[in-house]
């Protein structure tokens, strides 16, 4: 698919994201946070959902924790995030930050799943128990599950740690982030 393409029918979904009324979180967003980056990345971070920053600013990861993942692209993975693509499960801010509902995931899956068809990723990073485990379709938490990739799409998924919980927790989730960032590097310098 050429980059155009892509593009137009990223545009498009956003477009629909941004209209969409499908769960009562619309109705408490300032702007539907759709995603951020290069369309044509071959990496993808997937978080849990936007908080009140993003959901000012209309960009997903923009706060600490976004500083926090923007340093970790570039320290451990050597690009910018410009060089990825960057989006949550839901596009409408949770009130509160709660996890989304079931209800609210199901309204906005076909967005994620157009992001993840058109951007075409060699590799998935999952930032958070909620990513992960709606991504891998487990119950399994991220704790258990991180320090491994799986078969993904196409590719590989990596599981890691919200830059939320390193903020909250400090060293050891921040290095094993690291290792996660590693090991998602390592695999794209193996993919095609």
């Amino acid at each position: 698919m050429s980059s155009g393409t892509r593009w137009s029918a990223l545009s498009a979904l956003a477009t629909e994201a941004g209209a969409c009324t499908a769960c009562p979180l619309a109705a408490g967003r300032t702007h539907a946070v759709f995603a951020s980056g290069d369309p044509s990345a071959r990496v993808m971070f997937v978080g849990e959902g936007p908080g009140r920053d993003e959901d000012l600013a209309g960009e997903p990861f923009v706060g600490r924790s976004g500083r926090l993942l923007d340093r970790l692209i570039v320290e451990e993975l050597g690009m910018g995030r410009d060089d990825c693509y960057v989006c949550n499960v839901v596009k409408c801010r949770p009130p509160d930050n709660r996890d989304p509902l079931p209800a609210e995931v199901a309204a906005c899956s076909h967005f994620l799943a157009g992001q993840l068809e058109l951007v075409a990723p060699a590799v998935v990073v999952t930032l958070g128990n909620f990513a992960t485990r709606s991504l891998l379709q487990t119950s399994e938490g991220v704790t258990r599950l991180r320090g491994s990739s799986y078969a993904f799409a196409g590719g590989y998924l990596v599981p890691t740690f919200h830059p939320a919980a390193a903020l909250r927790s400090g060293g050891l989730v921040l290095a094993q982030m690291r290792a996660d960032f590693v090991r998602a590097k390592q695999l794209l310098a193996g993919a095609p």
